[in-house]
């Protein structure tokens, strides 16, 4: 207590000079022994280490490859041609599309012969890419000398194919096609296909679904799905969607599909993916999706009351909201078994939102055992603002670590009630 009262001392000393930084400092080296103390779960993963890098690397090339994209459509081509290298390179699963977009962007810098090795590459390596279709197109450009004339030509085109789909959709539509499986720029080929899915007829849709089924490059098929997505259904989303999603095992393609779902506020389909997918990934996903709509909260609360896994239920709970919750929230942190859970639910609670459970969570740090817990739960007090609950639990806290943390707490709060008991404390 001696010790606890001189530091109280040099406290009061500074109090009007920079008492904020210390409880600041003191906040921040808090949490990151926090982070060391409550997330063991990297070391608990299903994925070995060498599993995680490779993800890691995959969305890393999953960046350098759309990075390659806006480059492209800012005629950046030297920045554009690094960015489908470092894709390309990676061997993920959007490689083969970077070999091809590599050897367009060599065409664009007048490199023709580093194309065709390019593309020769892509044939090597990727021999059952949906690429290679495009790939030929691509192979008789490259024998062309370039003309910045083309694309302005192209663009005058899709004017006047825009409005002859309007008109006569029925000579529009196998120009439409026609172009979309031509060797032209990726800005071209979207505006192509956002023409098409501007067609309300039957053959114009069937196009569209054809094309979101995987007829034409990877980069078509995305787009293809989120253009059906954006097209509410009574009832719930494309039905077309789910059949692709079953018989796809690109997981940028089923996450594409999972974001239509929530578009078209779907939640009967990502439920039963949060319930049934195998990918771990792709299921936190559909629960991250599921947890932004206010009429599934229910349901994700039900995942987590069956879930077994601790990784799994905290991002669970990462995907719900504070807001409409706090009941919930109280209940994890009272009846948890797992403590770093516990921890993570007494974290949300740590808003003046939250205040009304500031005396649960007084008592429970009576009876809570694990040291953790009990700082999350000084934490969140500290952030409700309630001087109250924190002098209860300082009076009778017998441990002088967290007596210390407490009274910085305090100390920052400025309140008359918390000055009140730090005299209290320096008096003794």
């Amino acid at each position: 207590m001696f010790e606890l009262k001189n530091r109280m001392l040099e406290m009061q000393d500074r109090l009007n000079v920079n008492i904020d930084v210390n409880a600041q400092v003191a906040m921040a080296q808090d949490a990151l022994t926090k982070v060391r103390m409550e997330f063991p779960f990297a070391a608990q993963a299903a994925a070995p280490a060498a599993a995680r890098v490779r993800m890691q690397q995959y969305m890393n090339a999953d960046r350098a490859y759309d990075a390659g994209q806006r480059a492209l459509e800012g005629h950046r081509y030297g920045e554009a041609l690094e960015y489908f290298n470092q894709a390309a390179a990676s061997g993920g699963s959007r490689a083969d599309g970077a070999w091809y977009w590599k050897a367009y962007t060599l065409i664009k810098l007048g490199k023709q012969d580093e194309a065709r090795t390019a593309l020769a590459e892509l044939r090597k390596n990727y021999a059952s890419s949906r690429w290679l279709d495009d790939a030929k197109a691509l192979e008789l450009e490259a024998g062309k000398p370039v003309s910045p004339e083309s694309e302005s030509d192209e663009e005058l085109k899709l004017i006047a194919l825009n409005g002859l789909m309007q008109s006569d959709p029925d000579r529009a539509l196998p120009l439409v096609d026609g172009l979309l499986k031509s060797a032209q720029p990726p800005s071209v080929k979207r505006k192509a296909l956002f023409v098409l899915a501007q067609s309300n007829t039957p053959k114009g849709q069937q196009l569209l679904e054809q094309v979101a089924r995987g007829q034409g490059n990877p980069d078509l098929q995305l787009l293809a799905i989120r253009y059906l997505g954006e097209r509410r259904r009574q009832g719930g989303s494309n039905p077309v969607l789910a059949e692709i999603y079953s018989s796809s095992n690109d997981p940028n393609i089923k996450r594409a599909i999972l974001n239509s779902f929530e578009n078209a506020r779907d939640k009967d389909k990502l439920l039963q993916i949060a319930k049934t997918e195998k990918d771990t990934d792709l299921r936190l996903h559909a629960i991250r999706l599921l947890g932004s709509m206010k009429d599934a909260q229910g349901d994700v609360w039900s995942l987590y009351s069956s879930e077994t896994s601790p990784e799994i239920k905290q991002r669970i709970l990462e995907s719900l909201p504070s807001t409409g919750n706090l009941d919930k929230m109280l209940e994890i942190a009272r009846t948890e078994r797992d403590p770093k859970l516990r921890a993570f639910a007494i974290r949300n609670l740590s808003s003046p939102r939250a205040a009304n459970t500031g005396d649960a969570l007084a008592t429970m740090y009576g009876t809570e055992q694990d040291q953790g817990v009990k700082q999350s739960i000084i934490d969140a007090l500290s952030s409700q603002k309630n001087v109250k609950a924190m002098v209860q639990i300082a009076r009778a806290e017998k441990d002088p670590r967290m007596q210390q943390r407490i009274l910085e707490r305090l100390v920052s709060m400025k309140s008359p009630e918390a000055n009140d008991y730090l005299m209290e404390i320096i008096k003794k």
